[in-house]
């Protein structure tokens, strides 16, 4: 089956669609990526996303304008990946859309939103369309988060040692064989939120990490941030910017004499660095697989592999998986599961009293014509062809 995976992060940066062929092969599931396509945002959609994200307030009715625009953004981005990786043959899109809140109250999870309306999906594309996986997991008592942990698992299966998969985006996760899979914190979050903030919306990002190989560590801010108590709390455990936003980061700034952009974003990366570095150590790694656009940061990375003398830390690349679209290729994994009945999580790192499949079913143009269910249980492995 040619599904095309849709994911847009905490970053909300761009809509990256991924397409693979699925195929089960005894208990592998056998993945062959097609490619990936990426859509940026337009500007005006992008601010009107960032308004809306926490602390942010908006009226409904901008919730449903943007469900509505960030719904057709993926359609585009389905339109050309079908066009342009599977020559117009793919048969099913799952789609993650885009998180705009994850209501999280001492320690539980009580709901989420991710906005994106699949109709427009279905519409532009004709295919049927997987959506609203997270909300199953919660439903069930779990986090809704990490959800890509079950593909994890599968595909770190058999690597010797203690592999560890490690995603770098707005923020951070990973997952241990063991099952154990959460959110470290913030990954890219607070260092984008900083160079937004003091080139005054001119940057996006910390590119190449330029700004903070420029600065120095500023100990005072970095100990503030230190104390957050989230670093603290036990797995299975969630966050995102309902936690970590550019007022988090103004509160954590007043009172500290104002230091430089670059001492600023010097210092939060050492905070991702570090709380993700003491995550690993905390499950036993001896290898770490990253993924995500914060390993396109060098300093990140370097400060990363500082922090790991005697783990091996390597991109998802070098297994096959594109770094940058690991996750969307983690969505496609998780729509085929659904569309033959099979579970997509794992509970033992979401915290669910057990296994659901995921999302709901919107339906293509020629209705709804799913695969005959699997039986006998799922795949126990990931296999990628190259």
């Amino acid at each position: 089956m040619r599904v095309i995976g849709l994911m847009s992060g905490t970053s909300y940066d761009a809509i990256d669609a991924a397409a693979a062929e699925l195929r089960l092969v005894g208990d592998a599931l056998v993945l062959r990526p097609l490619g990936m396509v990426s859509e940026a945002y337009d500007a005006q959609l992008r601010a009107a996303l960032a308004a809306a994200l926490p602390p942010g307030v908006v009226p409904l009715a901008d919730v449903c304008r943007l469900d509505t625009r960030i719904g057709q953004a993926f359609a585009a981005a389905a339109v050309r990946a079908d066009r342009d990786l599977c020559a117009g043959r793919a048969e099913l899109v799952a789609s993650h859309g885009q998180t705009v809140y994850h209501w999280v109250r001492d320690g539980t999870v009580h709901g989420t939103l991710q906005l994106g309306q699949p109709a427009w999906i279905a519409e532009a594309t004709g295919l049927p369309v997987v959506a609203d996986f997270r909300p199953r997991d919660i439903a069930a008592g779990g986090q809704g988060a990490p959800l890509v942990s079950l593909v994890d698992l599968l595909w770190l299966r058999g690597r010797p040692g203690t592999p560890v998969a490690l995603n770098l985006g707005g923020i951070a996760n990973l997952t241990a064989p063991d099952g154990t899979a959460f959110d470290t914190g913030p990954g890219c979050a607070l260092i984008d939120a900083a160079a937004r903030e003091f080139s005054g919306g001119r940057l996006e990002h910390d590119a190449d990490g330029r700004l903070a190989a420029r600065g120095q560590v500023h100990e005072a801010l970095l100990e503030r941030l230190l104390a957050e108590p989230y670093y603290r709390l036990p797995a299975p455990k969630t966050t995102g910017k309902e936690l970590f936003h550019p007022g988090y980061l103004r509160a954590a700034l007043a009172g500290t004499g104002k230091p430089p952009a670059e001492d600023v974003i010097a210092t939060l990366t050492v905070l991702t660095a570090r709380t993700v570095a003491d995550a690993v150590r905390a499950v036993g790694a001896t290898e770490v697989l990253a993924s995500g656009g914060g390993t396109r940061n060098p300093v990140l990375m370097r400060m990363l592999a500082d922090r790991l003398p005697g783990v091996a830390l390597r991109r998802s690349d070098d297994l096959g998986l594109p770094a940058d679209a690991k996750e969307a290729y983690a969505f496609a994994v998780l729509g085929f599961l659904t569309a033959h009945g099979l579970p997509g999580t794992a509970p033992s790192s979401t915290g669910a009293r057990h296994a659901s499949v995921l999302g709901s079913v919107t339906p293509g143009r020629d209705g709804l014509r799913l695969p005959p269910p699997v039986t006998g249980g799922g795949p126990g492995r990931l296999v990628i062809e190259r």
